[in-house]
């Protein structure tokens, strides 16, 4: 099957009056085709004697850049559909619902897969290898950076799973990782607005999911970075037993609770250790410091964590606000 046959002869002009551009639709789209998204989202979908009207992986296929485009409703599939002249046909509303309904514990598997068989196509293709990641104007070079984080997503009704978040908000309260080289968003775990902010089985699940995402020759070298949700024993022990695996080296930091005894450890901070904090250019940070904590922290608090592991803090002069 040839995926790009609609965009033969495709061109591109400026000269339209009182049009709302979606030009970049049309690019998502190809670029769909063109790296076997596509094709892999049609392997995955495939269905024992089920021929259905319409392409089961061009309907996820669309449905992402439908997504991609700035729709917020399954019914904004329609946006494509009214493009039919250059797309060709494009799946209904009633359809793609159809087509999420249809979706098993397994299929979702098979399409996690077909999605990093494709990113791994694309990795390879990148002519100067994947870029590299930057700490504080530093090139991380060969380090693969996992960024993993919850996020609000606002529900202006009453829907399923929907509920106040820990930060007032109702809605939803995901968990997502992040590909800090590629800016690829790599995994996700959709749950209800009342889930914990650092709940380490959903941590562990999504960066699990992510990992897996991430080409195999680019397993040798992970940096994990997650906010104070992600400072629970759980999961830095997970994260330790990762960095067991032979031929991988897994790094994390995270954000870690003040508590009383680290603010009297901080008290003990010499004035001459402070260091000045970096931005992420690698430029002095105004205002900031930065100092080591680990030595001056009790042994026995220490050993409740991973062996290695070290304690950072950093004191910034409070922002004056508007003046």
């Amino acid at each position: 099957m040839k995926r790009t046959s609609w965009s033969t002869g495709l061109s591109v002009t400026a000269e339209g009056v009182g049009v709302v551009a979606h030009t970049g639709s049309i690019m998502t789209r190809l670029l769909a085709d063109r790296t076997g998204l596509t094709d892999e989202l049609f392997k995955a979908m495939t269905r024992r004697n089920f021929v259905p009207g319409h392409d089961r992986g061009r309907v996820l296929a669309d449905v992402a850049v439908m997504l991609a485009d700035g729709g917020e409703a399954i019914a904004a599939i329609d946006v494509l559909r009214h493009q039919a002249g250059v797309l060709g046909p494009v799946a209904s509303a009633p359809t793609v619902w159809r087509t999420l309904k249809s979706m098993t514990a397994g299929r979702r598997n098979q399409i996690a897969a077909a999605r990093a068989r494709a990113r791994r196509h694309v990795w390879a293709q990148l002519p100067g290898g994947i870029p590299a990641s930057k700490v504080a104007g530093v090139d991380l070079a060969d380090v693969i950076v996992l960024d993993i984080d919850a996020t609000i997503v606002i529900a202006h009704s009453e829907k399923e799973n929907a509920a106040a978040t820990f930060k007032r908000p109702f809605g939803y309260h995901p968990i997502g990782v992040w590909c800090d080289n590629t800016s690829e968003f790599l995994a996700a775990k959709p749950r209800a607005g009342n889930a914990g902010s650092n709940t380490t089985v959903d941590h562990i699940e999504v960066l699990t999911e992510a990992i897996a995402q991430v080409p195999g020759t680019h397993h040798k070298k992970l940096l994990i970075r997650s906010d104070g949700a992600g400072s629970s024993h759980g999961l830095l022990d997970w994260l330790t037993e990762q960095g067991t695996v032979r031929g991988r080296s897994v790094e994390c930091g995270v954000g870690f609770a003040i508590t009383g005894k680290l603010r009297d450890a901080i008290d003990l901070v010499p004035k001459k250790v402070w260091t000045p904090a970096l931005d992420a250019d690698g430029g002095v940070r105004e205002g900031g410091d930065v100092a080591e904590l680990t030595g001056l922290i009790d042994p026995k608090v220490l050993a409740k964590w991973p062996a290695g592991m070290r304690v950072i803090v950093r004191r910034e002069r409070p922002n004056p606000g508007p003046t």
